[in-house]
C-alpha cells in the first residue's frame, strides 16, 4: 500500500464525507491542538518523570512533531478553493478509505514528519543541483 502523502492526507481528512466548512475548521483545530498539546504534555512528562514516563514523553513529543506538517498543510488548504483544487479529479471516497488506516502513522513518533521531509527536499539541495548544471547559453 502506497502512502497518499502528507498534503493529500490532510486534504482528505479535512474533506471527510462532504467537505463542510465545519469539518474543515474542526480538523484544522485538531491538527493545531495536536501540535501544541502533544508537545506540551511531552515536555512536561519528560521534565518530571523517569523510566516509563520518559518513554511516554518521547512518544508524545514524536506524535506532536507528526502533527506539524499536517497542521501546516491544513492551513495551506484553508483559503477558499484550495481544498477543492487539491482534490480535483480524485476519487475522494476511495482515497478516504485508503487513507483511513494510514492516519494511524501519526501514532508512530516522527513517522509523518519524516515522510513530509522526504516528500519536500530542502531548497538548498535544489540550488546546489542547479549550480552543477552547465549553463545553456552561449559561452564568452
Amino acid at each position: 500500500m502506497r502512502f497518499v502523502g502528507v498534503r493529500r492526507l490532510a486534504a482528505l481528512d479535512m474533506w471527510g464525507g462532504a467537505g463542510t466548512q465545519r469539518r474543515r475548521k474542526l480538523i484544522r483545530a485538531e491538527f493545531l491542538i495536536g501540535v501544541v498539546g502533544c508537545l506540551a504534555l511531552g515536555a512536561l512528562t519528560l521534565e518530571g518523570g523517569g523510566g516509563w514516563l520518559t518513554v511516554l514523553g518521547i512518544w508524545l513529543v514524536g506524535a506532536g512533531i507528526n502533527y506539524i506538517p499536517l497542521a501546516l498543510e491544513s492551513v495551506r488548504l484553508s483559503p477558499p478553493g484550495a481544498l477543492e483544487q487539491e482534490l480535483q479529479g480524485v476519487d475522494v471516497r476511495g482515497e478516504v478509505r485508503r487513507a483511513g488506516p494510514q492516519q494511524l502513522w501519526i501514532a508512530v513518533p516522527f513517522a509523518v514528519a519524516a515522510l513530509a521531509l522526504w516528500e519536500h527536499p530542502r531548497p538548498r539541495s535544489r540550488a546546489r543541483a542547479q549550480r552543477r548544471t552547465p549553463p545553456t547559453g552561449p559561452s564568452a
